[in-house]
């Protein structure tokens, strides 16, 4: 995602790189962020984030929580805006996002793709309609690396369609199904997921009725499309000083 987002920043005339972090034992500290593109840009990269706010408008963060959580608290403490695209929080450092919103803006989503921000107002309008005798089932598949299952973009589909049924995902969701599990409940939203080679990311949610089975379905093949509507969402909060936000706002789909 690092080489995706930098990718972009050089071929939009309207971004400028400020800084550029990574890991503390990262081979690649020290180098200058355009090395790899053939570029000269001035800007090392850092693992001091303190360092590289200063005089940022934006950071952008594609991390894990416990990285993000720190980006969080540099960034409300140097009134920088925010994008976050990492997944895997747990409930409580979903407070902590939205406690800093009260000083700083954020883009917070779990995919920042433009397909799949279209593909969740997509799932709560067929589950409007699909509300009675379809079973909802929501399959993702992403590559060996991903750490955190479902993925932040399965669970957000998940929230939509329950949404949309006036159900809590908390209490509808079924996570894995072995052995003897009897018949499926009809109130519940269920979750299939597979881990292998270098899948992106794909997302499918499948409407099962009698006779007949609707299923929207996304594929990314690159990260750029997350990079790209990240950038976007940067440009989004130009505008902002506080607020927390998510995709359905930097497209206009609310």
């Amino acid at each position: 995602m690092g080489h995706a987002l930098l990718e972009g920043v050089f071929a939009d005339e309207g971004l400028t790189l400020h800084g550029a972090l990574d890991r503390a034992d990262s081979v690649q500290i020290g180098h200058d962020a355009g090395e790899q593109f053939g570029k000269t840009t001035g800007v090392k990269i850092s693992h001091d984030v303190h360092a590289a706010l200063q005089g940022a408008d934006v950071m952008v963060d594609f991390t894990r929580p416990d990285a993000s959580l720190e980006y969080i608290a540099a960034c409300r403490e140097a009134k920088v805006k925010l994008v976050i695209g990492t997944t895997g929080f747990s409930a409580e450092q979903k407070q902590v996002i939205e406690s800093a919103a009260q000083d700083i803006a954020i883009v917070f989503a779990p995919n920042m793709s433009v397909g799949v921000t279209l593909l969740i107002n997509l799932v709560q309008a067929a589950a409007k309609v699909l509300a009675d005798g379809y079973d909802i089932e929501i399959i993702e598949a992403h590559h060996r690396h991903k750490v955190d299952a479902p993925s932040g973009t399965a669970l957000r589909l998940g929230e939509a369609a329950a949404s949309a049924l006036g159900r809590d995902l908390a209490e509808c969701a079924v996570y894995g199904r072995e052995g003897v599990t009897g018949e499926r409940d009809a109130n519940t939203i269920g979750f299939a997921t597979v881990r292998g080679g270098d899948v992106v990311g794909d997302h499918t949610v499948l409407f099962a009725g009698i006779g007949e089975r609707v299923e929207l379905t996304h594929k990314a093949s690159s990260r750029a499309t997350f990079a790209l509507g990240a950038l976007r969402a940067a440009k989004f909060l130009q505008s902002k000083n506080t607020g927390l936000y998510d995709m359905r706002d930097v497209l206009a789909l609310k």
